[in-house]
């Protein structure tokens, strides 16, 4: 069993999950044309709109197909990281200093900011760092994924009713329930990440969970409406977290080596 994990959640198969994300939300831009559903922050009809959003796709794509190829994956990591840390700052932070008591205000820093999480660490032991500046980069990054879960956690718990809605109505013992574990876990694994104790453990359950959500709340909702672009939006967002996860449940490096 160990070993089967060990090759799944291997540093080369992260990566290109984590790749593999940031295509999913250049396809949906390219689809649509405009931010809708997945950058909120910027409405419909904000001047060239459809442009920046066909050029921010593109991006998305380029860096994702980078990260495919071994040599390419430093600089596609950190392009990735770099937008995603622009976005929050120039869209989501702002959204969020302007209603600092409202919760659900935060909620796009916070998923920003875990996937560029994600992109740091693959970027600190990908990239020709020493040693010490690769283990610092990866550990910032990870410390950033674990307080980013803690807030998942609490908006499934404050946002309870909005939560159980998205649990399958089939799935014993109810939908109630599942919104209180998946908020426990968001929590209990972030805690685990911050605190340093079973990281892996804990990234590798998380990892399990989100491609559940995937699979029983996200997929399902394409084939219902298979013309809204908020599903496909969800889906690919859903799938670029998978990527962060993914990412923090592989192994480190070792400190003798800076590749």
């Amino acid at each position: 069993m160990a070993f089967i994990l060990n090759a799944i959640f291997a540093r080369a198969v992260s990566i290109r999950i984590y790749g593999l994300g940031a295509v999913a939300l250049a396809l949906v831009g390219l689809m649509w044309g405009n931010f809708a559903a997945v950058w909120q922050a910027v409405p419909n009809g904000a001047p060239a709109a459809s442009v920046l959003g066909y050029a921010v796709a593109a991006a998305f794509l380029l860096a994702g197909l980078a990260m495919q190829w071994q040599r390419a994956a430093a600089p596609g990591a950190l392009g990735l990281t770099a937008f995603f840390c622009v976005w929050a700052i120039v869209l989501d932070i702002p959204a969020g200093v302007a209603h600092p008591s409202v919760f659900g205000a935060w909620y796009g820093v916070a998923e920003h900011l875990a996937l560029a999480a994600g992109g740091l660490v693959i970027y600190a032991y990908s990239a020709r760092l020493e040693p010490a500046t690769a283990e610092r980069l990866s550990k910032i990054g990870r410390l950033i994924f674990g307080i980013c879960l803690i807030y998942f956690g609490l908006a499934h718990h404050f946002f309870l009713a909005y939560t159980a809605k998205m649990v399958p109505a089939w799935l014993p013992p109810g939908q109630t329930f599942w919104a209180y574990a998946t908020a426990v876990g968001h929590i209990a694994a972030g805690l685990a990440i911050l605190s340093g104790l079973a990281v892996r453990a804990a990234a590798m359950l998380l990892t399990a969970m989100f491609v559940a959500f995937a699979i029983l709340v996200h997929a399902p909702t394409i084939f219902i409406d298979p013309h809204r672009h908020f599903y496909w939006a969800e889906n690919a967002t859903n799938f670029a977290l998978i990527g962060s996860a993914w990412v923090v449940a592989a192994p480190m490096p070792s400190r003798k080596s800076s590749a």
